[in-house]
């Protein structure tokens, strides 16, 4: 897809920012499992126009894959990627989210499971 960047092309501001909201701290920690998610799968309780948006952040960002199947989207983490451009970074943030209070609070208004 067009708006995703190579890899020597991801920019620590970006990721930084793309991962500072507590929806798309939801979508990087479902994302975490390693599999490809639906993209109505993973928040809820969102409208689709406000999916759209985050979508095209964390895209464009570098911080996840997003691919066409059928009449939906697949999204999953670019993990090596932002490993090699960043390395700690990402086991970092998710651990934070995990072990964190405040933030899994925040967090967890959004989580499918929740």
């Amino acid at each position: 897809m067009k708006h995703h960047p190579e890899r020597h092309q991801i920019r620590l501001e970006h990721v930084l920012t793309a991962l500072g909201n507590p929806m798309r701290m939801t979508v990087v920690r479902v994302l975490a499992d390693g599999n490809e998610h639906t993209c109505g799968s993973i928040l809820k309780g969102v409208s689709k126009s406000t999916l759209t948006h985050h979508w095209r952040v964390l895209r464009d960002s570098g911080v996840i894959w997003q691919k066409p199947s059928g009449r939906e989207n697949l999204l999953s983490l670019r993990r090596a990627d932002l490993n090699t451009r960043f390395p700690g970074l990402l086991d970092s943030f998710l651990t934070a989210t995990k072990e964190d209070e405040l933030t899994g609070s925040t967090i967890k208004q959004y989580s499918p499971d929740a």
